[in-house]
């Protein structure tokens, strides 16, 4: 049983919830039949997750896995079909508190930081195309890093399906190549087109399954021609749950860029020895080297900044500015035990860890809990009192207060730096390792302040609306129907959200067909079913299988909302994009619902579809 992404209150025969559920990265056809994805041990059909042996891959930088242990490894193709111009490579990617007391914080007051930098220029935006040009994606079935010099190490039965086939030598194993070349084959683009009627044939049956509840829509494009193949209310608004998460991807990309960072400042305050901290938006801070996410910036690194640039000032007290984020910190729409259930947390500009209390404890207890961890309802004042700590404040100095940051200072009092002088910055990982996290792991804290970058860079409120009216007009930048999206919030978390299942094909597409290279990136996150992500535990159950290893999708879960959207390779080589939206589940349904949806795309996987 995957690990649940979004926010899903199953209920026992007994009234009592259930535990939730357990959690993309390598794929291509595995060269059997209704073939598993290899794996050290060949697990009997279960609900826990199997340990997995997967690739290792290294780099200069260390690569993303979720916490709870290795997973597949973000490598990439890159073929394009002979008979379509050769795509441009994806940028590279680089790689990869205190107790809750206390109820909803009050507004922090203070002005906005401006962004931390111009948005890209886009050309002006293309007629808006209802229906993509689908073309090739070049880039799709994972994201080439070729330019963090990787090398790719192929144990075992792997080696079958990532490329050639063949075993290198011990000598050719431990040269690490410069510019690797792609190991994974793109689609056959010689395959068969699959017919609509084929699809239909293929697929419609399942859809009257029970267990998906009396709407279900569906929208299944090919990806060298275009052409829909299917369409059960395709153009329909529905709930999409953690499948938002795809748009949230694709317009921070286009917003941001790949290489984005965001920046956690430290500057003097008004007073003699006041230090305010400034949050920039970075969910993924850390306090220290035990943070929850590999490669995030440090409060304590930002510390010996600070006490460097203050020379023989001692500090006497800490500020916290985290206006960037005007609020509200909780989504309309969420379910009310959302605040302290575990999977969302109160949004701020400042925070660390996601707002977990205690990320030691979220990194050791990763998969047993399915990513559940206690959440400050303050992580600003979490955060500030953490990086109070570490200037060696103790007691009612220790204390933290919100505030605004002076305007920036040049001049020095004195000894003393000026009002508004930066003292120091640390920044996170860039956005594509921070799109990759979110994808992998459905990480909705993550999801919320990737959207607020978005609002950012096009001049609106970071807020929950601000984002949702950002991603809008970068939607309408990319030539997609923005009209069939209507979002309160970008983790999917609220059931006021809604997208229709031809705008999730196109926002695939789009990431692939080369026409915005950068947005190819959302492809090394993309969970690969019975492998990695929210997939690792599904695709195990008869008539699933041939999905395993085949299908990469982002899933959605709300209590009675199941979906699933991505793409897959049929039986003849032929790659296809789907999204399957089921909105009125019956409840108490998880696991039989999700069989139902693996169901559908093991369907295509195994059809030719003709």
């Amino acid at each position: 049983m995957g690990r649940e992404d979004s926010h899903y209150r199953p209920q026992g025969v007994d009234g009592r919830k259930k535990p939730r559920p357990g959690s993309g990265s390598a794929t291509g056809r595995v060269p059997v039949p209704e073939a598993h994805v290899p794996r050290a041990q060949e697990p009997a059909v279960t609900d826990f997750d199997p340990e997995v042996t997967a690739p290792v891959v290294t780099s200069g930088e260390p690569v993303w896995r979720p916490p709870g242990g290795d997973r597949a490894p973000e490598l990439a193709a890159t073929a394009a079909a002979p008979a379509v111009s050769a795509v441009s490579a994806a940028p590279a990617a680089p790689g990869g508190p205190d107790p809750a007391t206390a109820s909803v914080p009050p507004t922090p007051g203070g002005p906005a930081d401006p962004p931390a930098g111009p948005p890209p220029a886009y050309a002006p935006p293309p007629a808006r195309r209802r229906r993509l040009p689908l073309a090739v994606l070049a880039v799709v079935l994972l994201f080439a890093l070729v330019g963090a010099g990787l090398a790719v190490v192929r144990p075992g039965p792997v080696a079958g399906w990532l490329g050639d086939g063949g075993e290198p030598s011990r000598a050719d194993a431990e040269v690490v190549e410069p510019d690797p070349t792609p190991v994974l084959a793109g689609p056959d683009a010689h395959a068969p087109e699959p017919t609509a009627d084929g699809v239909k044939a293929a697929i419609e049956p399942l859809l009257a399954a029970p267990e998906l509840g009396d709407r279900v829509n569906v929208s299944v494009a090919d990806v060298t021609t275009g052409r829909s193949l299917y369409s059960r209310g395709g153009d329909d608004a529905t709930v999409p749950a953690s499948v938002t998460k795809l748009a949230t991807a694709v317009t921070v990309l286009a917003a941001r860029g790949p290489d984005h960072r965001v920046p956690t400042r430290a500057v003097a305050g008004a007073a003699p020895g006041e230090v305010v901290l400034v949050g920039g938006g970075d969910p993924t801070l850390a306090v220290d080297g035990e943070g929850f996410y590999p490669g995030a910036a440090r409060l304590d690194d930002l510390a010996e900044q600070v006490r460097t640039a203050l020379g023989g000032t001692a500090p006497t007290r800490v500020t916290v500015d985290s206006s960037l984020f005007p609020g509200p910190v909780y989504g309309p729409g969420w379910d009310s035990d959302i605040p302290t259930g575990g999977f969302g947390a109160a949004i701020s500009a400042l925070m660390t860890d996601g707002a977990r209390v205690d990320p030691v404890a979220a990194k050791k207890n990763f998969e047993a809990s399915h990513g559940w961890a206690q959440r400050s309802p303050q992580p600003d004042l979490a955060a500030g009192r953490a990086f109070a700590r570490l200037l060696g404040l103790t007691g009612a100095a220790a204390q933290v207060k919100r505030g605004a940051a002076p305007t920036s200072g040049d001049a020095s009092a004195g000894t003393a730096p000026a009002p508004g002088t930066e003292l120091g910055k640390v920044e996170s990982p860039p956005m594509i390792r921070l799109v990759d996290m979110m994808i992998t792991d459905s990480d909705n804290v993550i999801a919320e302040a990737l959207a607020r970058q978005v609002a950012l860079a096009r001049d609106q409120p970071a807020s929950f609306a601000g984002g949702a009216a950002a991603m809008d007009i970068v939607l309408g930048e990319l030539g997609l129907p923005a009209d069939e999206i209507t979002l309160s919030d970008a983790s999917g978390l609220s059931r006021s959200d809604r997208i229709s299942p031809s705008l999730l094909t196109d926002l695939i597409a789009i990431a692939g067909d080369g026409s915005h290279p950068e947005l190819g990136s959302i492809f090394g996150g993309l969970p690969v079913a019975g492998w990695s992500g929210t997939l690792d535990g599904r695709y195990r159950h008869d008539g699933t299988t041939a999905g395993a290893g085949v299908v990469r999708a982002k899933t959605g879960t709300l209590t009675g909302v199941h979906a699933i959207a991505g793409l897959v390779t049929t039986a003849d080589g032929r790659l296809l994009t789907f999204a399957v939206l089921a909105d009125r589940a019956p409840a108490g349904s998880l696991d039989d619902t999700r069989r139902a949806l693996d169901r559908v795309t093991s369907a295509l996987a195994r059809c030719g579809c003709r």
